[in-house]
């Protein structure tokens, strides 16, 4: 269930004798140029998948909300979900920047919760400002756009846990008759900022998982999703929106004996892997090897809290 990690040992040996022992003239060091044109002709790189959950809901603030909604089970975000949204997006970026890469590349659950914090991550990520000027944006409205920066797509694989405990009574006596979840993608896509959506993307799940799923199949689908959307653009660094039981799968499928305790509104978990393309292959494809995702996300940093499952759930 759960994917042991890759460790690397690098090893060095010093050379039999000093150069200073050597009379030829020694050639200047390689430019740092001519060492990033090396690490490109090997195709490797490092690959970062963001796994991120959705902001503060409506009906968890008014309980009523759902009762007379033809979709009670897709309530929007509250004001604070918002402003939450767009605040952890410029978090997101800001600790991208500052590690050297970028997001290329977001993904999205077609619920509409998940759709809104999409579109304010995705604001944050594309605004025209530099990161410390963004800082002090307080709200997404009129910010200048870069829309180049990356595509949105649905991605119906990170969908809510399709089961009465996840979505609720009320869900759950109308959820057999269902027969459409959520309007055609177009009208999904709308939430997004103009210019950003992949309209050639094909989501791993062409609609949402069937209705009464286990936790535990739930969990898998997220975990079996986020490794094939690092599969499928594995020249590219995802941010994934998505839902609690998703961002703590991300965590706890790809760091064996973790146990998760809390996922808070908008949390997120930073996941990285080295990517090497074959050569020949380096815009994608199958042609590639990569290794075992590393969790980067500590306890208690980005609104996740988890600790070691204790050695003795292991025994008998």
């Amino acid at each position: 269930m759960r994917c042991v990690l890759s460790c690397f040992l690098c090893c060095c040996r010093a050379c039999a004798s000093s150069p200073d022992d050597d009379p030829r003239p020694h050639p200047p060091p390689p430019p740092a140029s001519a060492i990033r044109i090396t690490q490109r002709e090997w195709g490797k790189r490092m690959q970062r998948v963001v796994v991120m959950r959705h902001g503060d809901r409506l009906d968890q603030a008014e309980p009523i909300w759902p009762a007379n909604k033809p979709r009670p089970w897709d309530p929007p975000l509250t004001d604070a979900g918002l402003l939450r949204a767009w605040t952890v997006g410029k978090r997101i970026r800001a600790a991208a920047t500052a590690g050297g890469w970028a997001v290329h590349r977001v993904l999205v659950s077609p619920f509409l919760r998940c759709r809104q914090t999409a579109e304010r991550a995705v604001a944050a990520l594309c605004a025209v400002p530099d990161d410390a000027a963004l800082l002090a944006i307080e709200d997404a409205a009129n910010v200048p756009l870069d829309t180049s920066r990356l595509k949105v797509s649905i991605e119906y694989g990170l969908s809510e846990m399709m089961n009465t405990q996840a979505m609720g009574g009320i869900v759950g006596k109308v959820a057999p008759g269902v027969k459409k979840w959520f309007p055609d993608l177009p009208e999904l896509e709308a939430v997004f900022p103009a210019g950003t959506i992949d309209h050639s993307a094909e989501p791993i799940y062409p609609e949402v998982p069937k209705w009464e799923e286990f936790i535990m199949e739930a969990r898998s689908r997220y975990a079996s999703v986020i490794k094939a959307l690092a599969d499928k653009y594995p020249n590219e660094n995802l941010l994934l929106v998505t839902h609690g039981e998703g961002v703590g799968a991300s965590v706890s499928y790809f760091e064996m004996g973790l146990e998760i305790y809390d996922v808070e509104y908008c949390a997120y978990s930073v996941l990285e892997r080295q990517v090497a393309m074959k050569p020949g292959d380096e815009q994608g494809g199958e042609g590639f090897t990569a290794d075992s995702f590393k969790v980067l996300t500590k306890s208690g940093t980005t609104g996740i809290q988890y600790a070691p499952v204790p050695e003795s759930w292991f025994v008998g």
